[in-house]
Order: C-alpha cells, then sequence, then structure tokens
C-alpha cells in the first residue's frame, strides 16, 4: 500500500490544515474587529462617542484653534462657549497673548490669572500624558494671540466598538474551529460506515455457511482488510469445495464397501453355519463359534457404517409419529435380556406401565437403544448392570440407559471409531430430540428427552 493512500496521512493531513489556518484565522479577525470603524469618518467618529480617540480630539481642536485667526476676544468667547456645547464633559479654557485667562469652562479656581512663564511650563509638565488629557492650542496657530486648552478625563475616552464587530471575530474563529470539527467527523464517518458495511458482510446470510465477498472501494487500511476478507472467503469457498467432494468420495466409498463386503460375509456365514452340522472336533467348534461372533460384529459395523452414510445424507427414512416409548423400551430391553444374562449382566428395567407418549420414529429409537445397549455391552461389562427407566429431569420425561462401567473415558479393549454413537447423535437430532451424557469413572447415565414438550 502506497503511503498517500494510508488513513493515517490522510488524517495528518487534515491537523496539518488545521495548524496552517490559524495564522490566518487571527489577521483576519484582527482585520474584522477593526475595519468597521476604519471605514467610519472623523464626523461619525465624534458622534459615536466624541471623547473616545485623542489623535482625532487632537486634529479637530488644532483645527478650530486654526480657524480663530484674527478673531476677537468675544469671537474667541462665542466660539469656546459653542464647543462647550460639542463637549459637555471637557474643560475648556483659553488664555491670550498677554498671559491673561480671558475664559474657563466651567469655571475653575485652580487656573491662575495671569499666566507666567513658569505656571505654563509646570502646567504642561504636569499634563504631559497625564489625567485629564489635554490638548494645547496657539489661537490662530499665532502665539501672541495665545492659547487654547481642552481636558477631557481619561476616563470618558473609551472607544466604542460595534457589538457586530467581535460577533465577526468569535464567528470567524467558531467557522474556523467547525470546520476542523467537521473535516474530523466527516473523516471518521466514513471510517465506521465503511467498518460497518464489513461488519454486515462478515454475517453468515441465511441459507450460507459462508459470507459473501466485499466490494474493495479504497485503497487504505480498510482497502487491505476487505482484500484479506476476500482472500479469506475464497479460501473457505475452495476449502468447503474440496471437503464436501472428498465426503462426497468418503461416503460413496464406505457405502460402495459395506455392499461389497456384505456378499463374502453372508458366504463365510452360510459356510459356518453348515460346517456346524459336520463332525468336528471341540477346537473346531470353539473356532465356529469364535467365526459367527465377529462376522456378526463385522455385519454390525458395516450396518453402522451403511446408516451413518445414509444418515449424513439425509436419506435415511424418518416417519415421525406420536409413539409409546415406554411400550417400545419394554420390548426392546425384554429382546435384549437374554443376551446380557448370558454375559452375567443383570438388567434392572424401571420402565412404568402407563404409556408416555414422544414424538419420534420407532424404527429409529429401536436402532438407538440397540446401539446404546450394544455399547454397554463392549465397553461396560466389567460393571455388570444395566438400568433402563424413564424419570422426571429438569421438568422433561426422560429414558434413561444407565450403567455401572468405567466410564466412556476409561481405556477398552473393544474402543472402535464411535459411529455407534455418532449415529445416536445424528437420529436423535433428526428426531428433534435432545439427549445428555453424564459419564464419570463409576459409571454412565445417557438421557434421552423430547425437546419440544
Amino acid at each position: 500500500m502506497k503511503w498517500r493512500h494510508s488513513l493515517l496521512v490522510k488524517y495528518l493531513c487534515i491537523v496539518v490544515f488545521a495548524m496552517l489556518i490559524w495564522p490566518v484565522v487571527f489577521p483576519m479577525a484582527a482585520v474584522l474587529y477593526y475595519l468597521p470603524h476604519s471605514f467610519k469618518t472623523q464626523e461619525e467618529n465624534r458622534k459615536t462617542n466624541p471623547y473616545a480617540r485623542g489623535n482625532d480630539i487632537e486634529k479637530f481642536w488644532h483645527g478650530e484653534a486654526k480657524k480663530l485667526l484674527g478673531a476677537g476676544d468675544e469671537g474667541i468667547d462665542k466660539r469656546m462657549r459653542e464647543l462647550k456645547k460639542e463637549y459637555p464633559k471637557a474643560d475648556l479654557f483659553w488664555v491670550d497673548g498677554s498671559g491673561k485667562t480671558r475664559l474657563a469652562l466651567p469655571e475653575r479656581q485652580d487656573l491662575p490669572a495671569m499666566w507666567e512663564a513658569a505656571d505654563t511650563i509646570s502646567f504642561m509638565k504636569k499634563s504631559y500624558n497625564g489625567d485629564p488629557f489635554t490638548t494645547v492650542a496657539f489661537v490662530g496657530e499665532d502665539a501672541a494671540q495665545g492659547f487654547m486648552v481642552m481636558q477631557i478625563p481619561r476616563a470618558l475616552m473609551k472607544e466604542e466598538r460595534p457589538i457586530y464587530s467581535d460577533r465577526y471575530v468569535i464567528g470567524l474563529v467558531l467557522l474556523a474551529f467547525g470546520l476542523f470539527l467537521f473535516m474530523s467527523w466527516l473523516f471518521f464517518y466514513r471510517i465506521r460506515k465503511r467498518l460497518v458495511h464489513l461488519e454486515e458482510a462478515m454475517a453468515l446470510p441465511e441459507g450460507r455457511d459462508i459470507p459473501h465477498p466485499i466490494a474493495v472501494s479504497k485503497k487504505d487500511e480498510i482497502g487491505q482488510l476487505e482484500l484479506a476478507f476476500n482472500r479469506m472467503i475464497e479460501e473457505l469457498t475452495t476449502s468447503r469445495q474440496r471437503e464436501r467432494k472428498e465426503e462426497g468420495l468418503r461416503k460413496q466409498l464406505i457405502a460402495n464397501l459395506s455392499h461389497d463386503l456384505r456378499t463374502p460375509l453372508t458366504i463365510i456365514r452360510s459356510h459356518a453355519y453348515s460346517l456346524q452340522k459336520e463332525p468336528i472336533s471341540a477346537s473346531g467348534k470353539t473356532s465356529l463359534t469364535l467365526i459367527e461372533a465377529k462376522s456378526d460384529d463385522l455385519n454390525r459395523l458395516i450396518d453402522n457404517l451403511l446408516s451413518y452414510t445414509l444418515l449424513s445424507a439425509g436419506k435415511y427414512p424418518l416417519q415421525r409419529t406420536e409413539i409409546d416409548v415406554a411400550r417400545l423400551a419394554r420390548t426392546s430391553a425384554a429382546a435384549w435380556y437374554p443376551v446380557f444374562e448370558e454375559e452375567g449382566i443383570f438388567m434392572d428395567v424401571g420402565v412404568p406401565e402407563y404409556p408416555v407418549y414422544w414424538k419420534a420414529d420407532p424404527q429409529w429409537m429401536n436402532r438407538i437403544l440397540d446401539n446404546l445397549f450394544q455399547n454397554v455391552l463392549r465397553h461396560a461389562k466389567s460393571g455388570g448392570y444395566i438400568g433402563l427407566r424413564i424419570e422426571e429431569r429438569d421438568g422433561r420425561t426422560a429414558l434413561v440407559i444407565e450403567d455401572k462401567g468405567p466410564g466412556m473415558k476409561a481405556p477398552s479393549a473393544e474402543k472402535g471409531a464411535g459411529i455407534g454413537l455418532t449415529i445416536v447423535a445424528l437420529m436423535v437430532k433428526d428426531m428433534q430430540l435432545g439427549w445428555e451424557v453424564v459419564s464419570s469413572p463409576e459409571g454412565t447415565a445417557i438421557y434421552l428427552f423430547p425437546r419440544d414438550r
């Protein structure tokens, strides 16, 4: 994957963009703050707050003083009173060329009646950068006519900026910050959307055991994950096809072997039966008995293999009906009783006489009991006991097959591939029944029960 396709690089670009935009935002905010006031004329600024800008006041005062060139004392007094009306909170006074204080608005006791050089110097020194703000101008720009003074308290010289200037600044900053948040949200929203889409694609669709491949939209990290997911789907599909093919071949092989073995097995059993009618020695009879026993075992194994193949393929005939499982259990126990008695195994049947109805296939139930009884005969003979009873377990009626053997985990000389129990599991599942195995060194109990009741 190339670095320019990386999600990390893309988000770093967003962060860098946000860092670069702030040096632009702050100057723009300053421009927006001062720009509205900069476009106003001096007259407009004076109308907003006539005391706000010292530079404007000083220019205005010097301009007014210049206009009084050649004016008489009465003319100057008149103009001073007019200016007082424009600046009612300011202190105004003027001194003529002889140093006499002519007019003070309002009247002030701290001003000397006659100004000496020392008074002028002291006044200027005291007023420089002090409070109140003081501006001095020669009348008519001629020192011979005297000078005029305006004093304004510093507290009045606060410039009133329009509220919208602050709103512009705050709005611009919030806009920049909001733009960064929106870009970040959009970035992660798209990532989340793609991840959710990938999660949905990973879910198994109905009727399938392998998810569908997903379309790869981009070449970033999530795109690489989508490619890996598609490769996994492809490998799983190939593996499942190979598995199904092998399963089909295996089932076909088992079916063929089961069919092919029956013919020679039948011939062996018929010849063994014929030899029993001939005069043979005691050791010969023992050998014939062993041949018949092993032939029965082999015939049972062939039946199990064939049944397992048919069950796995769903071709074993199933007819679920209402059956009396108590009667079926008693009948099966009666058929197996002589076999267990011959092997020295005590059979304890505790099945009640009243009917217990389950929905199941009677042929399949007989096959299940035959396989379980055969397992006890092969692996739990040492316990000398088999019990068959019906009891209530977890609110359900259960058929229990119990022995006192060494348990399923104990080694057994006749331990096979477990096809018998596998057939039991398949039949129980297809008949919508349930079963539970409880095994310990003291014995094993198998519980069969209906799941739909």
